[in-house]
């Protein structure tokens, strides 16, 4: 997808094209690394517009009962990420706002969903994501002997498809979750003109 730079956000010249979705879908869905600020901007996106949440790492621990990071331990990533699918696919045929967990787009069925909406790649310097995440027990996928090592190769792993999917890029380093979110609404009015 081709992206233009407009001011902290980057804008993709096809925006318009990929825009038209069907009443029931998601406004916005977003996407990005671990601890670029997904939840904390989706939830204040729905709250912008009045309308609800769907986090798909809250569908998956809904429906199984546990937290991601125990599933994710217990059977293995190639297992979660079915079940991630599973319930990303139940959040797209959703109204709202959609945050996907930071590795849904590394499923190839997803990437084709997310192909149908209007998604936004929130993203975060890495320097800014390792502080963001360092010393997190919840995320399973970080653990490692070098976390900030690991952390830059997962995201050298998943940007390339970060960029296939998103029509949008916002960063949220050094800036106040306000200002993202105001940049956020100003794309959806765009999308919706």
């Amino acid at each position: 997808m081709t992206h233009t730079e407009r001011g902290g956000t980057t804008v993709p010249e096809d925006a318009q094209a990929n825009s038209a979705v069907v009443a029931s879908a998601p406004r916005v869905v977003l996407v990005g690394p671990p601890g670029a600020g997904k939840s904390t901007i989706g939830r204040r996106i729905a709250s912008a517009l009045n309308l609800p949440i769907v986090d798909s790492d809250l569908l998956i621990e809904q429906a199984h009962g546990k937290a991601c990071g125990e599933i994710f331990s217990e059977l293995g990533e190639e297992r979660f990420r079915e079940l991630e699918a599973e319930c990303v696919a139940q959040a797209l045929a959703t109204g709202g706002v959609v945050s996907l967990g930071g590795g849904a787009v590394l499923t190839p069925s997803t990437r084709q969903l997310l192909q149908r909406h209007t998604v936004v790649w929130i993203d975060v310097t890495v320097e800014e994501g390792i502080r963001r995440t360092a010393g997190s027990t919840s995320r399973p996928v970080l653990q490692a002997d070098d976390p900030a090592q690991h952390y830059r190769d997962l995201l050298a792993t998943r940007e390339p498809f970060y960029r296939e999917v998103a029509n949008y890029r916002v960063r949220t380093d050094s800036r106040p979750p306000q200002r993202v979110v105001a940049e956020v609404l100003s794309i959806i009015d765009s999308t919706e003109e």
